[in-house]
């Protein structure tokens, strides 16, 4: 039987950790016990759920201001956070940003500023606690990835690049990883009832003069379920991956997203 508090006394750092799936992930975690970092750009966003989270759980929570995409100032983060909590067992890679447009229309830009938050940002997290993990030759890291990084979708050339590079990175990483007691994952969520979601329904009311159900009925008819993911659901599987029960699960992209992706 596997402890219910099985992430107490351990570390685990979360990108985008203040809201929506890294929101949902970093409750899911602390109600196991781990002590937290969360990372993102939004730092009063961060300081709030952390004053949340620790209240409710009574685990430690710090928060840093950080852009994924810097690698200065992910460097600042990560070494502020393992002088507080210490080395980190359980990462996980949640930051990201979508943007669509048509391939013709896509930008420079715009192409760079999808692989730095979504590729090279867990590229340079993933980098900081590597080490130690190796070291301690035990670790779990969880890249939040996409449906986009398994499939493609029109209008999103940029970020479904992104994502496959995630994918790409997840798996060759575990190979290299396995006999070390580390596993890399990727988890691939559909269309998830977020803020991220909500601008692409924004997006279809302007682009194509939808009405917000309309626009949203177009996002949730991919998925067979009929609806949106919810955080939830995501930051059960990053739980379930975390978890002693998944230590012979490494490299794999699981999607949750009701079958969309098969």
């Amino acid at each position: 039987m596997i402890d219910p508090q099985f992430l107490a006394g351990r570390h685990a750092v979360i990108t985008g950790g203040g809201h929506g799936i890294g929101g949902a992930v970093a409750e899911a975690l602390a109600a196991l016990g781990a002590s937290l970092s969360l990372l993102g750009r939004d730092e009063p966003r961060l300081e709030s759920h952390a004053a949340v989270l620790e209240a409710r759980f009574g685990v430690d929570v710090e928060t840093f201001a950080c852009d994924v995409g810097d690698e200065e100032a992910v460097e600042r983060a990560f070494a502020a956070s393992r002088e507080m909590l210490g080395d980190a067992q359980v990462l996980v890679n949640n930051a990201g940003q979508a943007e669509s447009a048509a391939f013709a229309e896509t930008s420079r830009e715009l192409w760079e500023r999808m692989l730095a938050v979504n590729l090279t940002g867990t590229y340079l997290c993933t980098r900081q606690v590597l080490p130690a993990m190796l070291a301690a030759k035990s670790g779990c890291i969880v890249n939040i990835a996409s449906t986009a990084g398994l499939r493609g979708y029109p209008k999103t050339a940029a970020y479904c690049a992104a994502k496959h590079g995630v994918i790409g990175l997840t798996r060759a990483l575990a190979l290299e990883t396995a006999k070390s007691g580390i596993t890399v994952n990727a988890v691939c969520p559909g269309y998830t009832d977020t803020e991220m979601a909500q601008r692409a329904v924004d997006g279809l009311v302007t682009a194509l003069g939808k009405s917000p159900d309309e626009a949203r009925s177009m996002l949730t008819r991919i998925n067979p379920l009929g609806r949106l993911i919810t955080p939830d659901e995501v930051a059960a599987t990053v739980t379930w991956l975390c978890s002693p029960a998944a230590a012979a699960i490494t490299g794999q992209s699981i999607a949750v997203a009701g079958g969309e992706v098969m």
